[in-house]
């Protein structure tokens, strides 16, 4: 069985991600949130929603290139996007980003 691994694609998105801990109330919230998720994604990498190919922001294709992507749903219509790499070992899950539900509709034009 392959180990399971998530990781951050940017150290800036990281840190992002690690600031929200030490914010707002509404940040620590959406802290606690995304650590769930992480914590889901390391049990089970495909436990989010596969997104079509047709559908993938040419920003991920151009900075990450990636060959997968993958959407989490967080409560209060929040989304985590993430891509998935795997070799003979390990899976890899990398996330990209996170949205309110008006910023992802944005980021993949709906």
């Amino acid at each position: 069985m392959k180990e399971n691994f998530v990781a951050f694609i940017e150290e800036r998105i990281k840190k992002e991600f690690e600031s929200l801990e030490k914010g707002r109330f509404e940040d620590k919230k959406l802290f606690s949130y995304i650590k769930r998720a992480i914590d889901a994604l390391k049990i089970n990498p495909a436990s989010g929603t596969k997104v079509p190919k047709s559908l993938w922001p040419e920003k991920y294709l151009e900075e990450y290139k990636i060959t997968n992507l993958w959407k989490y749903d967080l409560p209060n219509a929040w989304r985590l996007v993430y891509t998935l790499e795997t070799d003979e070992i390990r899976i890899m899950t990398f996330i990209l980003e996170w949205f309110d539900h008006k910023n992802y509709e944005k980021r993949f034009g709906y």
